[in-house]
């Protein structure tokens, strides 16, 4: 992948995942807030179950920022597009598919099954 095309792809999802977690942190704090107004009590838990996803959203999003800085770091560092593991080429065709992948496919699959 050419190194321009992934740094603006890199930089513009980091832009973007930067907001939604912005937006998703505002939102929780709304749904926070309204929890413990007095009024309608329909379901307690309700709010718990809103705040467990609203944070679990925001971990995901933290996860995958994660991912992107290091990513934009390898760019940097001169390693973009080689597996953190072997240091084989990852083919041009997973990075257009997710331009922070860190390992081949294959060695990702082995990742995820050895989780």
């Amino acid at each position: 992948m050419d190194i321009q095309i992934a740094k603006q792809r890199l930089s513009d999802e980091h832009v973007a995942l930067h907001d939604l977690l912005l937006s998703s942190a505002e939102h929780g704090l709304d749904d926070r807030e309204g929890a413990n107004e007095h009024g309608d009590m329909s379901d307690s838990e309700e709010g718990l179950t809103t705040q467990s996803e609203d944070d679990a959203v925001a971990s995901g999003l933290r996860v995958r920022l994660a991912q992107l800085h290091r990513a934009l770091d390898r760019l940097d560092d001169g390693t973009y597009g080689r597996s953190l593991r072997s240091g084989q080429a990852i083919p041009d065709e997973r990075l257009d598919a997710d331009p922070a992948a860190e390992f081949t496919a294959q060695e990702a699959a082995e990742h995820i099954a050895g989780a």
